[in-house]
């Protein structure tokens, strides 16, 4: 099952809070949050400045891995799967990424219930990670995907990640009141 909103949409942070309550039926844990990307490449950096948000955002609760000063790359997502299953077991995980796409659907936000596959992009084998995946279209699908990810504004992904961040801190606020019920 998959959820899109576009990040015009000035309700698109609570139809995500909406997407993940319909996606993530267990509450027995708080989420944890994994978002994946590199600060060297604007179009690559909406996990990283996600995770940073939300980490600001005093929300303690949960864990985020993957923020500016500490990112998390194709290089570390190989072993992301056994090392959450592991530290995590009953948790949630809920993976953040950029994301290349058609023309017309830059600025779309997608929630998907399969998890995400990082570096599909740029052609990266890469196993699926999360248990749902929250993806940002940030750039048009092409051959050089790699120098498109570079000529992404800065303002659009910075405002997706503005918005993914709030609405991934509204739910875990919500999904902690329901733990502690």
């Amino acid at each position: 099952m998959e959820y899109s909103f576009n990040f015009f949409n000035s309700l698109a942070p609570s139809g995500i809070v909406l997407a993940l309550h319909q996606l993530v039926k267990t509450f027995s844990a708080p989420p944890v949050i994994l978002c994946i990307g590199s600060d060297l490449a604007i179009g690559d950096s909406l996990g990283p400045i996600c995770g940073t948000l939300l980490s600001q955002r005093k929300n303690t609760d949960i864990f985020v891995y993957g923020t500016l000063q500490k990112t998390v790359t194709a290089k570390e997502v190989r072993y992301m799967n056994a090392f959450l299953k592991e530290t995590h077991p009953q948790n949630p995980v809920i993976a953040v990424d950029a994301a290349v796409g058609d023309a017309g659907d830059i600025g779309l936000i997608k929630v998907s219930s399969n998890g995400i596959r990082p570096g599909l992009g740029a052609n990266k084998k890469l196993e699926r990670i999360g248990d749902v995946g929250i993806m940002g279209i940030v750039a048009e699908k092409s051959l050089f995907n790699y120098s498109l990810l570079n000529l992404t504004r800065l303002n659009l992904v910075w405002s997706m990640a503005d918005i993914i961040s709030s609405a991934l801190s509204d739910f875990s606020s919500q999904t902690t009141k329901q733990i502690a019920v």
